[in-house]
């Protein structure tokens, strides 16, 4: 089975609650089980509690402010990193509001060790706070912990569908390529990268499907980060370093500002010089998990949202905005912003 009916299958086996084992395929299913003990081992137990970027960032700028709820594991909530400006949080709020010249509320619902499991109740949590949007990073435990794919995508698939009912814009960023991780060996290492890979196709497709729109994060762990360890990992080898989250947050501001229709006008339409363009959903989400920092979206062809092979979406390389020194959030609202914003 090619790469793009094995994602589109796993996804139809999550939507309609069946296992999915066949389309990883057994051996390799056994295999990782046998060895993700030996990988989580090698990384440690995630122990620390990461600062939390829950607050208000953009001081001086005018309102409103866009509310954002961060959710996922502990690539969301900054593990590994001292200081709360280095989190992915706060360089994620910094960024949008220096872009969107906003202020930001962003409430961090991000749990160390957590799996797609965890996101009924950090939906739960973030619903009462009335977001604007939402941005979901998971599915790394998910692999390290042996848990079928198709289980993992009906969970995402699940929070995406119950906050965009409420009005929530979703981005996902997809599971990362986990084949380039230094502690996990061979040949855990090939059947990570294989099973993380397809688990991130898998993300795209139901992502899309319910509403919201994907970005691949091969980056934080693709080649760029292989080639340089040291500056890009932090001390276990398997999380980002504060560069790290730096990278990871410059890939997700573009696609936010999109999501938020915050862009401008010369940025709405595909530009097929970028190797952007229209797709069905299963091409487009095997192209964006082998291809770092792309961006699917749902679309429509000729007034139709589906063609012959399934959904129509949007691929889409989003250009990266000069970053910017993440601030640490204020515990209260800047009151000189609101005055400048009319009293609001």
């Amino acid at each position: 089975m090619g790469a793009t009916g094995a994602a589109r299958k796993l996804a139809s086996a999550a939507a309609l609650g069946g296992g999915g084992l066949s389309v990883v395929g057994a051996g390799l299913y056994g295999l990782l089980v046998a060895e993700a003990k030996v990988a989580r081992k090698a990384i440690g137990n995630a122990e620390d509690i990461p600062p939390d970027a829950t607050g208000w960032y953009g001081r001086g700028r005018p309102a409103p402010a866009i509310r954002i709820a961060l959710l996922g594991d502990s690539s969301a909530a900054g593990y590994g990193v001292d200081r709360v400006e280095e989190t992915p949080g706060a360089q994620l709020a910094s960024g949008l509001a220096h872009q969107a010249d906003r202020r930001v509320h962003l409430r961090s619902f991000a749990v160390v060790g957590a799996q797609s499991s965890a996101l009924a109740e950090q939906v739960d949590h973030a619903l009462t706070t009335h977001p604007d949007l939402a941005v979901v990073l998971i599915g790394a435990n998910d692999v390290t912990h042996s848990v079928l794919p198709s289980a993992s995508v009906r969970h995402l698939a699940e929070g995406v569908r119950r906050l965009r009912e409420e009005g929530v814009v979703v981005v996902v960023g997809t599971c990362p390529d986990l084949g380039t991780i230094r502690p996990i060996p061979p040949p855990l290492k090939q059947v990570a990268r294989e099973w993380s890979r397809r688990l991130a196709a898998a993300q795209t497709i139901t992502v899309v499907e319910n509403g919201g729109r994907s970005v691949s994060l091969g980056d934080i762990l693709g080649p760029e980060f292989y080639a340089a360890p040291a500056l890009l990992f932090g001390p276990d080898r398997f999380h980002p370093s504060a560069d790290g989250y730096k990278q990871l947050a410059s890939v997700l501001v573009p696609s936010c500002l999109a999501a938020l229709d915050l862009l401008p006008d010369d940025e709405v339409m595909p530009e097929p010089l970028r190797r952007e363009g229209i797709l069905p959903v299963a091409a487009a989400a095997v192209r964006a998990a082998r291809t770092p920092g792309t961006e699917v979206d749902g679309t429509e062809v000729g007034g139709n949202q589906r063609g012959l092979r399934g959904r129509w979406v949007e691929l889409r390389h989003r250009r990266r905005r000069p970053s910017t020194d993440a601030e640490s959030p204020g515990e209260h609202e800047d009151h000189e912003s609101v005055d400048a914003a009319g009293g609001e």
